[in-house]
């Protein structure tokens, strides 16, 4: 007999002002219990020392967590000028110090254009990638350095918010994968002096920004229904997925794993879609040809949809 699983069934999506100095892991953990739910995942590692938007998904949440994980993003960080550390950031042990030559404004400007658009990164040795199944930050730990292959990230945007002869500040807009340790040392580098990350702030991720977060103090004082309407539904994780409405016999068929006539509209074969039946989410589709749709990700509907 299958175990139970414990806890309530929740779901729904938390976006959660993640504290600093608290992993992301510890950090669900905490409201997974909070929330007395049975499942919860996060979309989205960010370390220790940063803060701001961790999207929390609950329950059925958890298997469209991908398309956040895919999702864009947008942090705010503050740049220190003339100084290299093992991690990147001001958690790590100083390794190297540079004079800082004389900048002006214009010299970081220059410099940040460089590193807009598609640019090549190669991730640090402090971070969960994996190599042989063990994640690099556990050799990193142990003095090991391993080749890491380079990827290919975007900067769609980069604004330089403040600037003093010690560091900046920026707010980057950035593709999935965008290390924004890396990408400060990086700019460190071209501009002579090292640098490393003093702040690191997640501002927005994907259809999610800052302005609705919440954080684990103000979620720990309120009662359980004031905590359950925190809760985001499910399909808010999908604005930018079109979506289809169906019939209740075709939605049938859908839940049943059985391919449906729909009324599919402009979208073309293997698009994907929303699917709704009198206004509650189903799950994904997969258009197969016009008219015509099959089951991609599907929502464990308890209730039987009627007629």
């Amino acid at each position: 007999m299958a175990r139970r699983r414990r806890g309530i069934p929740v779901d729904g999506v938390l976006l959660l002002d993640k504290a600093q100095g608290v992993s992301s892991n510890h950090a669900l953990q905490q409201v997974r219990r909070l929330y007395e739910a049975q499942k919860a995942g996060h979309t989205g590692t960010l370390d220790p020392m940063a803060t701001g938007l961790l999207p929390i998904c609950f329950g059925e949440a958890t298997k469209f967590s991908a398309y956040l994980l895919d999702a864009d993003k947008t942090y705010r960080t503050r740049v220190r000028l003339g100084e290299t550390t093992d991690t990147g950031d001001a958690e790590g042990t100083l390794i190297e110090r540079h004079p800082v030559p004389a900048l002006v404004e214009h010299d970081i400007e220059a410099v940040l254009e460089r590193f807009r658009g598609d640019i090549e990164q190669i991730p640090p040795m402090y971070s969960a990638l994996k190599h042989q199944g063990r994640p690099l930050y556990e050799l990193a730990r142990e003095g090991k350095q391993v080749e890491r292959a380079v990827r290919r990230v975007k900067v769609y945007d980069m604004r330089l918010l403040s600037f003093e002869a010690d560091g900046f500040e920026l707010e980057v807009r950035c593709s999935k994968g965008t290390y924004i340790r890396t990408l400060a040392e990086d700019i460190g580098r071209a501009l002579g002096c090292g640098a490393h990350i003093t702040s690191l702030c997640r501002l927005r991720s994907g259809p999610f920004d800052a302005e609705a977060m919440h954080d684990f103090e103000a979620l720990e004082q309120m009662d359980g229904p004031s905590r359950q309407a925190r809760l985001l539904p499910i399909d808010a994780m999908l604005p930018h997925v079109p979506s289809l409405e169906v019939a209740a016999i075709e939605s049938r068929r859908i839940l049943h794993g059985q391919r449906a006539r729909v009324e599919t509209g402009t979208l073309v074969a293997d698009e994907t879609a929303r699917l709704y039946h009198d206004g509650a989410f189903l799950g994904l589709v997969s258009v197969t040809r016009p008219g015509e749709v099959a089951p991609r990700r599907l929502r464990n509907t308890a209730s039987p949809v009627r007629e």
